[in-house]
């Protein structure tokens, strides 16, 4: 069910329910027409093979099953053959999604322009936008916290009999948290190239500086961002710090996000996990350049599991930080032994008080 890529000479097959003596198969184009069919014929198999289908479509289908006393009524399924619309980012189902995301996927092989349709109603999509091949990203704006949103890429080709194609229905869920950065937005592109978003780019740290920063954000080699060592997602953010020049630190200047008053939210937290050979160097958080509190664990470099640092906001307030407009974030070490070591960080997050 929703499965994507799927060949156009798929035979379809299913488990069956308690019971189930004779199963009734529907099978179509469009899903009011697959849930209110009726008087079709049973069949004793588990197995269905519809004709070759069309690239690049969503077919429906549900299976009926007769248990000798009645007849029960199944779920209506669906998926899309190869050479749709895929790859769609948000991950379809995903949760704990940033509340500002920018929506991406992947074009069908035929298509040459489309239309977005999302909305928190999954029977009433509106038009988000469209564009031409090429453009595949849409935004769209400040969505409510801890919301499942639905959304639909539908392709055209003018030169295509079948077109255009209706895609698949994707959903994703709003996290109850604002996010900072969950390092799942960062890409290996090509500097300079179309839609290029390297960590190191983003959080500046003292690889040009060597001399008075002696941090270097990210991997040496593609993905710079890693993939292994993640708390949650995808991506984590690597961190090594050498504070023979006494700190090492790395800048993310917000361009969304900068209000850290709404929704009451009241506490920073900051995922991050070290490693017993590292130096037992201090760790600090600043707002804005100007504000900083250290991690109260003198060891925190060191800690070999994930480990949420939690940091009230009225912290920074009382050193003059205005909340409501956060304009940075620093990530770094202090010296205490002028040592080195590596960390990695995740999930940077504004937290409500608790309900």
């Amino acid at each position: 069910d929703g499965e994507a890529n799927v060949g156009v000479d798929v035979a379809l097959t299913w488990t069956p329910g308690y019971g189930a003596k004779l199963h009734t198969i529907y099978f179509g184009e469009t899903f009011d027409e697959v849930d209110s069919a009726a008087g079709g014929l049973p069949q004793g198999t588990l197995t269905y093979s519809p004709d070759t289908l069309k690239m690049a479509k969503t077919y429906y289908w549900r299976v009926d099953e007769f248990d000798v006393a009645e007849t029960h009524k199944g779920d209506v399924w669906s998926f899309t053959t190869e050479g749709s619309v895929g790859s769609p980012n948000p991950a379809n189902g995903g949760e704990d999604v940033s509340q500002t995301p920018t929506l991406t996927w992947e074009p069908g092989v035929f298509a040459d322009t489309h239309e977005v349709y999302f909305g928190a109603d999954p029977a009433a999509l509106e038009l988000k936008g469209s564009g031409n091949l090429g453009e595949e990203s849409i935004e769209p704006g400040q969505l409510e916290w801890n919301t499942t949103y639905y959304w639909r890429v539908d392709e055209a080709n003018n030169a295509d009999a079948d077109s255009p194609w209706t895609g698949p229905l994707w959903s994703f869920t709003t996290a109850n948290f604002l996010i900072i950065d969950d390092m799942e937005s960062y890409n290996d592109l090509d500097e300079g190239e179309p839609g290029s978003n390297r960590i190191y780019l983003a959080w500046i740290d003292g690889f040009d500086n060597p001399g008075t920063n002696g941090s270097v954000v990210g991997n040496f080699d593609p993905p710079f961002a890693e993939q292994s060592i993640v708390h949650s997602g995808n991506q984590s953010m690597p961190f090594e710090y050498n504070n023979a020049v006494g700190m090492s630190e790395a800048t993310l200047t917000l361009t969304s996000n900068k209000d850290w008053t709404v929704k009451g939210v009241d506490t920073l937290t900051i995922w991050y996990i070290g490693g017993t050979g590292n130096a037992a160097e201090t760790m600090y958080v600043t707002l804005n350049g100007s504000a900083t509190v250290d991690n109260e664990d003198p060891a925190a470099a060191q800690v070999f599991t994930w480990t949420e640092w939690s940091i009230p906001l009225q912290a920074f307030a009382d050193q003059g930080v205005n909340l409501a407009n956060v304009s940075s974030i620093t990530l770094g070490l202090r010296s205490v032994s002028s040592g080195a070591g590596k960390l990695y960080f995740d999930d940077i997050r504004l937290l409500a008080p608790a309900p």
